[in-house]
């Protein structure tokens, strides 16, 4: 990471024992950028919430009509409640507006995954009572928490760039 990146860096996000207060109180978490291609980012993240997590998942993306079974939402709007959690995956120019999308429905928590940072966003929305995650990925946090780093070769015990060999 460039010095002038680390510097533009000024937000502070919640503390770990605010972030699993946060997971913990949440009842359901919708995924905008949602991506039925299982390369995504964003896939990795549904199946592992789906099957690891006790959320009501909502996944939302204009063009996708199905992923993992459930049912696709072109909007937030679109949802048949207010979320807990929305968990973005969508590029940095667009946050702005998707934020005002987040402001709209009432949700209390904006989380942007890994490698998403906007200070603007982040401060606007806190401006406007929400919880602010950025720069985490929400399935990290939540294996982190719940003793699930082992899923995905995380937390194996050994410390090597090569792959492992079991008998």
């Amino acid at each position: 990471m460039s010095a002038d990146l680390e510097t533009a860096r000024t937000w502070e996000g919640p503390s770990a024992p605010e972030r699993l207060s946060l997971l913990r109180h949440a009842k359901s978490v919708a995924i905008i950028g949602a991506s039925d291609k299982p390369s995504r980012a964003s896939y990795f993240v549904a199946t592992y919430l789906q099957s690891s997590a006790p959320y009501r998942l909502y996944f939302v993306n204009p063009v996708a009509k199905e992923i993992l079974g459930q049912p696709v939402y072109a909007s937030l709007a679109d949802l048949p409640e207010v979320p807990d959690i929305v968990d973005v995956f969508r590029k940095h120019d667009d946050l702005p507006s998707v934020l005002e999308e987040i402001k709209a429905v009432g949700a209390k928590t904006l989380w942007l995954q890994l490698g998403s940072w906007h200070e603007d966003v982040a401060h606007d929305a806190e401006e406007a009572g929400l919880n602010v995650v950025m720069d985490r990925c929400l399935k990290i946090e939540h294996a982190r928490f719940h003793g699930g780093l082992n899923l995905a070769g995380f937390n194996t015990g050994v410390i090597s760039s090569k792959r492992q060999v079991t008998a």
